[in-house]
């Protein structure tokens, strides 16, 4: 697969834009990213199954980049919840590799495109109906935190996205302020991104009919040319967070998920 300037140069918008909204919305850039990435690697005659997979795969991994990066401007404004991060990281790691390791070998292509849609989906319209918390609610224990942790992970490898559609969900339902859950998903992204990649490798390995310049699951080129931009723009997505209303930065968010919830719906059922 010859990389051409014309795929270079949709990759590096691709990775400008996925990098604003992660650092906007802590969502690690992995929502938009799967469809897009799907829709280059059909056009370039890999299978839809086959696709879907790498797409998954090569999202998350420049999500280790983007995470950084976002991190380290939502840190500066003190926005980050270490705390949490240390509750929630450890049940992250195991249910990523579960993930990774197990179920996204064994499943087909097309029925992670569907379960990517309904469960975006579902997130989305959580947030945009902006439902109160009840006042008491705090964040779980260790064990709570635990067990959220692993089932964030596990839905986050099998939809190649950095935990932000189910992280910043949850702790807001847990009355942690929105800026905070944003910024603290976006720290969650990091271990979320390590653990899953090297399942997407190993399992990735025996795959057949892979393209060229590919390592496992993972695209090469794109991860590459989307890491690079996205990192420049993150810390810009970051910064306009902290402008934005609470109200506005949930709508915003659940907007984007809608759109790309519909569109893999779409390739799901097509296929």
């Amino acid at each position: 697969m010859i990389l051409e300037p014309a795929l270079i140069l949709e990759l590096a918008l691709l990775g400008l834009c996925t990098g604003f909204l992660a650092g906007l919305l802590g969502i690690g850039g992995g929502m938009i990213m799967v469809p897009f990435l799907t829709i280059m690697l059909g056009q370039r005659g890999v299978s839809p199954d086959l696709a879907v997979k790498m797409a998954i795969a090569t999202s998350m991994a420049t999500i280790i980049f983007t995470s950084i990066s976002s991190v380290r401007a939502h840190h500066r404004k003190g926005a980050v919840r270490w705390d949490l991060v240390k509750g929630l990281a450890p049940g992250i790691v195991a249910g990523s590799m579960v993930a990774s390791l197990g179920i996204f070998a064994l499943v087909k292509g097309t029925q992670l495109a569907l379960f990517f849609a309904l469960f975006v989906g579902f997130s989305a319209t959580q947030m945009f109906l902006d439902k109160k918390p009840a006042p008491a609610r705090q964040m779980p224990g260790w064990a709570g935190q635990l067990g959220a942790g692993g089932i964030i992970g596990l839905l986050s490898g099998l939809v190649g996205a950095g935990g932000g559609f189910i992280s910043v969900p949850f702790m807001t339902w847990c009355n942690v302020a929105i800026h905070n859950a944003v910024a603290t998903s976006a720290a969650l992204g990091f271990p979320i991104a390590v653990a899953n990649v090297a399942g997407y490798v190993v399992s990735g390995l025996q795959a057949r009919d892979l393209p060229d310049h590919a390592f496992g699951y993972l695209w090469l080129p794109a991860l590459g040319v989307i890491a690079l931009c996205s990192v420049l723009m993150a810390p810009v997505g970051a910064a306009t967070a902290h402008r934005l209303p609470v109200k506005k930065l949930k709508r915003v968010f659940a907007s984007v998920l809608y759109l790309l919830a519909a569109y893999m719906l779409y390739r799901g059922l097509a296929a």
